[in-house]
């Protein structure tokens, strides 16, 4: 088997759609492991990947471990393979944390977002060099931009990455929800809000890539004297910077206590 995914939940589903539909791998050489058995049978009858169990992992040559890191504890001791090379989507858990429990170093850190559930991902990835030398690492480079953009990142960033990017579409979501609820306090029905409020956040992603700094952009719309500045002011009185600036920074270390509690 060229790979198993073990934890078959929407990231791992996303990816073994990605890989499969991009033709990375054939669906046949894809092992999947998870304990929702009925799940797992109706995407194995879907996509053609095969259902396997722990006694199958012998020989298989990388397996993805898509796990709750108080999870992975317990299965780690059956995860461990001779020969095996290991992708780890577990937040906090570290390169060094993966090889001692693992008993190898040929192990790849990776973090994507929910957007790989629509091949928009941002995922970084890491890994010593063991990985690199074996392959792994290009391996799971691969296997992750057929999910969106892969970003090679040295460890110690990597919780930054988390308390950004991967819990990102948390925040915006948030961001998105409170603008369709000022629509709807001035006026406007809540199916037009809430549309208006998703159509707005992603067409404003698109503008933002096309200009070197987003301040750029907010001084575009921002006319002296007008209703943006305004509103602007009432976002800065209220703290909205600061909060998602404080987000970001409480998930990161969110992401080192959960290291922690690996080593």
């Amino acid at each position: 088997m060229k790979l198993v995914i073990v934890g078959v939940g929407k990231l791992g589903l996303a990816l073994l759609e990605g890989v499969t539909s991009r033709g990375v791998i054939a669906p046949s050489e894809i092992g999947l492991l998870d304990l929702n058995t009925a799940r797992v049978s109706e995407i194995s009858e879907r996509t053609g990947a095969q259902i396997v169990t722990p006694a199958d992992l012998p020989g298989t040559e990388r397996i993805l471990v898509s796990l709750q890191p108080r999870v992975f504890l317990e299965a780690a001791d059956w995860l461990a393979q001779e020969n095996a090379g290991y992708i780890s989507t577990m937040a906090g858990v570290s390169v060094s944390a993966l090889t001692r429990r693992l008993g190898t170093r040929r192990v790849v850190r990776v973090m994507p977002n929910l957007a790989a559930t629509i091949g928009r991902s941002q995922t970084a990835i890491t890994g010593p060099r063991e990985a690199t030398d074996a392959g792994d690492l290009a391996f799971a480079r691969s296997l992750f931009a057929a999910v969106g953009d892969a970003y090679e990142l040295p460890e110690h960033l990597f919780n930054a990455f988390t308390g950004m990017s991967a819990s990102g579409p948390a925040y915006v979501a948030v961001v998105a929800e409170a603008l369709a609820d000022g629509g709807v306090r001035m006026g406007l029905p809540r199916p037009l809000a809430n549309e208006l409020a998703a159509k707005l956040l992603v067409s404003t992603g698109e503008l933002l890539q096309l200009r070197a700094h987003p301040g750029l952009l907010k001084d575009e719309v921002a006319s002296p004297g007008g209703t943006t500045i305004a509103g602007l002011a009432a976002l800065e009185k209220a703290g909205v910077r600061g909060a998602l600036m404080e987000a970001v920074a409480q998930a990161t270390r969110r992401g080192d206590e959960l290291g922690r509690d690996q080593e």
